[in-house]
């Protein structure tokens, strides 16, 4: 299979140790997106179109071609709101660092008919994978960042420090990462711009970003 890879080089690698070297890959960026290439391509993994909603229009042609989009940070029923509807087969999928490189691929769908579609790909790169509804924070990230939050919180009201929390959660709840170790391996601006993104949709109290989160993310920015 022949898979067209729109990211960064971190995002190539997580996508390489998730899916091996069994296929061959092309990696380009969002700013390097010949229109072309996309003939040449069986599926196309987009990281970049969370950040960049408008490159929806690039793939406006190409009818049935698998799309695979970073969705956690914004529904594909709100890009295609923006951008209109395109002819492409598109599915939404978890990219954000740390999430993809797990045994189950984390994937949304637009038409409940392209289930069997979005099955034979997944055999063929040969991952496990779930069908999340296409909501904004999908699932696993959801409740991720929520966790982040909430230790925030904690610390934000003197309760424990972050290393004693990391600590407790991984002695405690058997996560692979404390909250605050999983928030650097994320990345600060996904972690704020996910909460965000699901208090903006939800307006659930369990998502309004922790004051002590928000200066920290203004500090990096």
């Amino acid at each position: 299979m022949k898979v067209l890879i729109i990211g960064n080089q971190n995002q190539v690698n997580e996508f390489e140790l998730k899916f091996g070297n069994q296929n061959k890959y092309t990696v380009v960026d969002n700013t390097n997106i010949d229109p072309e290439i996309l003939q040449d391509h069986d599926v196309v993994f987009d990281f970049m179109l969370d950040e960049e909603p408008d490159n929806l229009e690039l793939y406006q042609n190409f009818d049935g071609l698998p799309v695979f989009v970073n969705a956690p940070k914004i529904s594909m029923a709100e890009q295609i709101y923006i951008n209109g509807k395109v002819n492409c087969t598109l599915f939404g999928f978890n990219g954000l660092p740390t999430f993809l490189n797990r045994e189950i691929l984390e994937v949304s769908l637009i038409d409940k008919n392209d289930a069997q579609t979005l099955s034979n790909i997944c055999r063929e790169l040969g991952t496990e994978f779930i069908v999340v509804d296409d909501r904004v924070g999908m699932a696993t990230p959801r409740v991720i960042c929520m966790i982040i939050n909430e230790a925030y919180y904690t610390v934000q009201e003197g309760t424990a420090n972050k290393h004693d929390i990391d600590l407790g959660m991984k002695l405690g709840t058997n996560y692979p990462y404390g909250p605050f170790e999983w928030c650097e391996m994320i990345g600060i601006a996904n972690v704020y711009e996910l909460l965000e993104a699901v208090y903006e949709d939800t307006k659930d109290e369990r998502y309004k970003i922790c004051p002590l989160l928000k200066k920290e993310y203004l500090a990096a920015y």
